[in-house]
């Protein structure tokens, strides 16, 4: 009786033992330590549950991340689909286009928020169709978030409603953009007036807070919209000087932090308007589909 009693004391203590490793965050098979979990836990556990992730100082390159696999797997313009694409995630502060402070990917894309999103707490609103023409900026649990420029208290995930979880910036979930083919390009800026590129602690890139125009400003980029209000499809233009449009006289709206000249043909030559900041619709001053090239400067 007595042997009986001192074995199911032995075992009551290393149980307990096992139970203090674990409790102390390391794995019980390797003794290594468990994967840090994420600066915004509590916004995880209030979209379903606290998640792991393993979050790095530096790039990925640095970081000896594997190639072709997270950002690197990722093709330009497409959504991450495969899961070698989601291991890891790269959020670096740096300058694309005219847009600086922006943050850009491990493999140079513009990552965007979108305005309709929440940020308090984070909530995604582009689902379907949207998520296909703005790609989430995806990771999956237990992923590697390699942070280059960016306070790791800025970013997050949020849990979307497939169940996969996207990175936030400030709070803001952030998504790629399907017309941006080659690092560096800012295709997606100011589309619909909703969609901004978005700085190291989550405003919007190269537009005051609430997209208002910059009063006397000399504009470096315009979206030009095809349809009135802003509406899709649109593109993007940035420079210096003359800059001609991708479809000509198809241009309905625009949007600009500042002024520029639009002309009636390539090459800013024939007809030209001077507009300061936004124009939801240029018939108002005699310019729907007119805009042939815009002159920035």
């Amino acid at each position: 009786m007595i042997s009986k009693r001192f074995g199911m004391i032995a075992s009551a203590a290393a149980a307990g033992a096992l139970l203090l490793t674990a409790c102390n965050g390391t794995d019980a098979e390797t003794g290594a330590a468990a994967p840090a979990t994420s600066a915004t836990a509590g916004q995880e556990a209030g979209q379903g549950g606290a998640q792991q992730l393993n979050f790095l100082s530096g790039t990925a390159q640095q970081n000896k991340a594997q190639p072709k696999t997270g950002d690197w797997a990722n093709s330009p313009g497409k959504p991450a689909e495969k899961p070698v694409a989601k291991k890891w995630v790269q959020l670096s502060a740096s300058k694309a286009g005219n847009l600086d402070p922006v943050v850009v990917n491990g493999a140079g894309f513009t990552l965007y928020r979108f305005d309709p999103d929440d940020a308090k707490p984070s909530k995604s609103n582009c689902n379907g169709a949207c998520a296909v023409t703005w790609p989430p900026v995806v990771v999956a649990p237990g992923g590697k978030i390699f942070i280059d420029g960016v306070k790791k208290s800025d970013v997050g995930v949020v849990k979307r409603d497939d169940g996969s979880l996207q990175v936030t910036v400030g709070g803001w979930p952030v998504y790629r953009f399907s017309k941006d083919l080659k690092p560096g390009d800012t295709n997606g800026q100011g589309v619909g007036g909703t969609w901004f590129g978005v700085t190291p602690d989550g405003q919007k890139a190269g537009a005051p807070e609430g997209g208002a125009p910059a009063g006397g400003k000399t504009a470096s980029s315009v979206t030009l919209s095809d349809e009135k209000n802003f509406g899709d499809p649109s593109e993007g233009l940035a420079g210096a000087g003359c800059q001609n449009v991708g479809r000509d006289n198809a241009t309905s709206s625009l949007q600009a932090s500042g002024s520029l000249k639009i002309w009636s043909e390539k090459d800013c030559k024939g007809t030209s308007k001077v507009v300061n900041g936004n124009v939801a619709d240029l018939s108002a001053i005699g310019f729907d589909n007119t805009v042939s090239s815009v002159f920035f400067g």
